[in-house]
């Protein structure tokens, strides 16, 4: 016997569109109960747009949605604010006794995965934006909701916090009940939680079966089927789905689709890596000696953030490092970029090591924002050798996904996926044999994350990868470390070996942990004079950073409200600069209230 779902929400000849661009047109959807629904598609292209159209947060041009009278639901958006004057526990938990959300099972699991480490009593106000959002998604996952519209829910939280929300997605409702929607560039959560997916594209909304593995094999069916004129795009997704297929069997087990369909496809392309070739090239270009560190600590006063590291990093290494937030994964990239000194024990660097990092904050482009990218591209290497091939600048980054028209923007005026391909594209030009990625899945679609793995995936050199994307991790890394408890541990079993290591040192600490938080506060306050010198010199330039940074977001904010209204790529473009700009400063204010915290 076929079993119906509950039909929960329909959209029926969706239209709509701004005066420059036409997002939806005439789109026909619909959820049913039991449906884990993950939309995908490039930044720009209308994901957020049909989920706001879809919960009634936006009125469609033509077209309705209809909804099942009795439906709730709950979405969270990417501006959700929560009110600054509130507590944290008034915020998620509003006027609920304590007694009442205690006794809760789902409630305390909610807090307990998301703002456990938030002080319940602090005002809202003096979170950071990251804190915050964990506070806005907290406070929707305690209501009960019959459709979930979740809009990039990953942003902000580390491994454990998105396994721990994979978890609750997959036990929130029985098999044939609820519906969710979820906006998410993390591919391993919606291959974990999703058992549909829909690519917003060219105006149309595109069904996939399964999540985003399936989605690959089906995409590249399609392209290969409809032989699509863009080649390069369809061959990526080979290469994409070679590697799921070969690599990570456990991903495509699940997915309904056909196996021998994805063998067939995949039975001329390469492995993804030449792992003995780049091996060579490595040795070549590196010798035998690349970062030595040997029984190395890191202490800021009496508070100990790494504790008897050894590593040694060898040539064509490609690692991953894994680690909750505030664990001490940036001071370990420090010590490998040389950028940190350790308190005892040594670093060595071998003498042919030329280190370059990608980082969050896009420093790399800091001195270049007035020149345009055309100028920029025209100051590097004449080439760039990939899969055997000489590529131009300009070409690398049309590979990158980066529009040719853009070439004659001035780099400021990019997008923050714009700037990250270009800041990508620079770091490979400059022929560093030692590559740091810090948390280069910021700002960017499915689409330039495996343009950007393909290119990292010919790089003959060494690799350390930060992230929390652990999609990523595994595909362009070979082995994993994970600090814990202020140590440096190889974990074999990847990503699913942390997660447990994790959780058991959790229930060992909590068990044995008597000490207040004011009690550890003290613990890290104890500064010697030269080490609150530093601290104070930090602060200071970080007081005079956020001034800037709020000059810069005021004036963006006007040059929005002075703008055409009917310049739709324009008020996008000036939108996308100020997310970036306000994410940078949430980054600085986080600084400053730890730095703030550890001078008090």
């Amino acid at each position: 016997m076929v079993e119906v779902m509950a039909h929960l929400l329909g959209a029926e000849a969706l239209h709509f569109e701004y005066p420059t661009q036409q997002v939806l047109k005439s789109v026909t959807m619909g959820v049913s109960a039991g449906d884990r629904i993950g939309i995908v598609g490039r930044n720009g292209d209308g994901k957020s747009t049909l989920m706001k159209l879809l919960v009634g947060k936006l009125e469609p041009d033509a077209g309705q949605v209809t909804v099942r009278s009795d439906t709730t639901i709950g979405m969270l958006d990417q501006s959700d604010a929560v009110d600054t004057t509130l507590t944290v526990g008034q915020s998620v938990v509003g006027d609920l006794a304590e007694h009442e959300w205690a006794s809760d099972r789902k409630i305390r699991d909610v807090i307990q995965g998301l703002v456990s480490d938030l002080d319940w009593e602090a005002e809202v106000g003096s979170l950071s934006g990251g804190q915050r959002r964990r506070v806005a998604l907290a406070r929707l996952l305690i209501g009960d909701w019959d459709i979930l519209a979740l809009d990039e829910p990953t942003n902000h939280l580390d491994v454990e916090g998105i396994a721990w929300l994979a978890d609750h997605v997959k036990r929130r409702w029985a098999r044939n009940a609820g519906g969710l929607l979820v906006i998410t560039h993390d591919r391993w959560f919606l291959d974990e939680v999703c058992n549909q997916t829909w690519e917003v594209h060219d105006g149309i909304v595109e069904p996939f079966e399964g999540g985003y593995a399936a989605y690959v094999l089906q995409r590249v069916e399609r392209d290969r089927m409809a032989a699509a004129a863009e080649s390069k795009r369809q061959n990526l997704m080979r290469k994409e789905l070679a590697w799921l297929r070969r690599g990570a069997p456990a991903r495509t087990s699940k997915p309904k689709f056909r196996v021998d369909a994805a063998t067939q496809l995949i039975e001329d392309v390469p492995p993804v890596r030449n792992g003995i070739e780049l091996q060579r090239l490595a040795v070549a270009r590196l010798g035998k000696d690349v970062v030595d560190i040997e029984e190395a600590s890191v202490s800021y006063g009496d508070h100990e953030v790494l504790d008897n590291i050894t590593w040694r990093i060898g040539p064509g290494e490609r690692t991953g490092i894994l680690g909750a937030n505030g664990a001490g994964k940036s001071t370990l990239l420090g010590l490998v970029t040389g950028d940190i000194m350790p308190t005892s024990g040594r670093v060595k660097h071998g003498k042919t090591v030329q280190i370059a990092m990608l980082d969050q904050q896009f420093s790399q482009l800091e001195d270049i924002g007035a020149d345009r990218v055309r100028e920029v591209l025209a100051q590097t290497k004449t080439t760039f050798t990939v899969d055997g091939k000489d590529h131009t600048p300009a070409q690398l980054l049309e590979r990158l996904g980066f529009q040719r028209q853009h070439l004659s923007a001035r780099v400021q005026e990019l997008s923050g996926g714009q700037k990250r391909r270009l800041q990508l594209l620079l770091l490979l030009l400059s022929e560093p044999n030692v590559i740091v990625l810090d948390e280069p899945t910021n700002d960017v679609d499915s689409d330039m994350l495996a343009a950007m793995e393909d290119l990292l995936d010919s790089w003959p050199g060494t690799l350390i990868v930060v992230s929390h994307d652990r999609y990523l991790l595994e595909r362009v890394t070979d082995q994993q470390y994970a600090i814990l408890n202020k140590r440096l541990r190889h974990v074999p079993g990847g990503v699913d070996e942390y997660l447990r290591l994790s959780k058991e040192a959790d229930a060992h600490h909590g068990s044995n942990d008597t000490s207040s938080a004011a009690g550890q506060q003290q613990e890290t306050q104890r500064l010697s004079g030269s080490e609150r010198r530093s601290a104070q010199k930090e602060l200071s330039a970080v007081e005079r950073r956020l001034p800037k940074l709020q000059q810069e977001i005021d004036a963006v904010q006007q040059q929005m409200a002075a703008q055409d209204p009917s310049d739709f790529q324009g008020l996008q473009e000036q939108a996308q600069q100020l997310k970036e700009l306000e994410a940078q400063k949430d980054q600085v204010e986080e600084r400053w209230l730890e730095l703030s915290e550890l001078l008090d």
